[in-house]
């Protein structure tokens, strides 16, 4: 690629393994779900600089073991940048302690600190669900989360049932995110047709664009489905999906106490030592 040719964006790549080994890949798909709950629910309750410090952390270090190349982060759009910069600077405007003197002027940087504060946190959350979708085989969530919820078999849930349907959703989510691109692409080849010249007509022909898409996307959906339909029938039917043998290993405890104490060591020093959650 010459430096004249525009580079192209890379794009998302969701509820897809990257190939690889790895000891995060290796670990058993509960771990790494009860990991994710359990670090979602330290920053929602505690969401100071700490907490998302060593979260930040800990998800650095599991990415480098697990291998993770940079390819797999999709390219954020130059308008995204802009809209960010424009509300870091709006909410700079509104001031708040800390306080810092510059010149003959007293500038208040709590607007600003909540905004990098909620950046940072927001960036540590993507993170945390994209390592979980880049280490994790799909086919591996139902078997763990029967596992999980197996207490909740007690209370007549059928835990059996959500887990296959939480499976599948995951399966058929990056299918027909390929297939949406295609159609999109493929709409894009399409001559374009002349400018309305009416306001009215602009919107009728919006109108049936929007209907040609949707109508597309429905037919894309149920053919997907009905494959998939006929590949879980010829495989045993939907009770083959959990019942996979799954159980946690020496591996995914030691995982999980690394998790526990990273946990806790953020939440003694929000609590004790910075504390800097908002109330």
């Amino acid at each position: 690629m010459t430096d004249d040719e525009p580079r192209q964006n890379r794009p998302l790549v969701v509820l897809r393994a990257v190939p690889g080994l790895s000891p995060i890949h290796d670990l058993w798909a509960g771990t790494k779900l009860i990991t994710a709950l359990a670090v979602s629910a330290l920053l929602a309750s505690y969401p100071g600089w700490a907490p998302i410090a060593l979260t930040a952390a800990l998800l650095i270090v599991a990415a480098r073991l697990a291998h993770i190349p940079r390819g797999v982060l999709p390219s954020v759009p130059r308008w995204l940048w802009i809209t960010a910069v424009l509300a870091a600077a709006m909410s700079a405007l509104a001031g708040g302690s800390p306080f810092v003197d510059v010149g003959p002027f007293t500038v208040g940087l709590g607007g600003l600190l909540d905004v990098l504060r909620f950046a940072s946190l927001t960036g540590v959350m993507l993170g945390l669900a994209g390592m979980v979708s880049w280490t994790t085989n799909v086919a591996d969530v139902a078997p763990a989360l029967a596992v999980l919820g197996r207490p909740l078999r007690l209370m007549r849930i059928p835990i059996d049932e959500w887990a296959v349907a939480t499976a599948l959703a995951m399966r058929a989510f990056p299918m027909l995110l390929e297939e949406f691109r295609i159609l999109y692409a493929a709409r894009r080849l399409r001559p374009k047709p002349p400018p309305p010249a009416t306001w009215r007509a602009r919107i009728r022909v919006w109108g049936v664009n929007i209907t040609d898409v949707l109508a597309a996307a429905i037919t894309v959906a149920l053919r997907r489905a009905d494959e998939m339909g006929d590949a879980i029938t010829a495989r045993g039917g939907t009770g083959q999906i959990s019942a996979m043998p799954s159980r946690p290993q020496t591996r995914d405890w030691v995982a999980l106490s690394v998790v526990a104490l990273v946990c806790g060591a953020a939440l003694i020093a929000e609590l004790m030592l910075f504390p800097t959650t908002m109330h």
